[in-house]
C-alpha cells in the first residue's frame, strides 16, 4: 500500500491510464478484427475499407503509447500485405 501522499496520487493516476489504455488497446483489436473478418469473407472491396479504417487506428495506438511503434507498423504490414493478395487477380 502506498504511503506518500506522491505515491497514493501515483497510484490513481496509473488506474485512470490503465482504463485509457484498455479501451485504446480494445478499439485497436476491434478494427483489426474487421480486417481479418473482411479477408475471411473473401471480399476485397469491404477489406480493403477495413483496412483504410484500421491504419489510424494502429498509428493513434502507437503515437499513445499502446503499441510500440514497430508493432503497430508491422501489423498495418501484414494487414496490407493480405488485403492485396486478396485483390490481386488469380492466374
Amino acid at each position: 500500500m502506498a504511503n506518500t501522499t506522491s505515491a497514493k496520487k501515483a497510484t490513481r493516476k496509473i488506474v485512470r491510464r490503465t482504463e485509457v489504455n484498455k479501451a485504446r488497446r480494445s478499439r485497436v483489436r476491434t478494427f483489426v478484427r474487421q480486417v481479418e473478418e473482411a479477408i475471411a469473407s473473401g471480399n476485397a472491396d469491404l477489406a480493403k475499407a477495413a483496412f483504410l479504417a484500421a491504419q489510424p487506428e494502429l498509428a493513434r495506438a502507437a503515437t499513445k503509447g499502446v503499441l510500440h511503434a514497430n508493432t503497430a507498423s508491422r501489423k498495418v504490414s501484414r494487414l496490407a500485405k493480405r488485403v492485396k493478395a486478396l485483390s490481386a487477380p488469380t492466374a
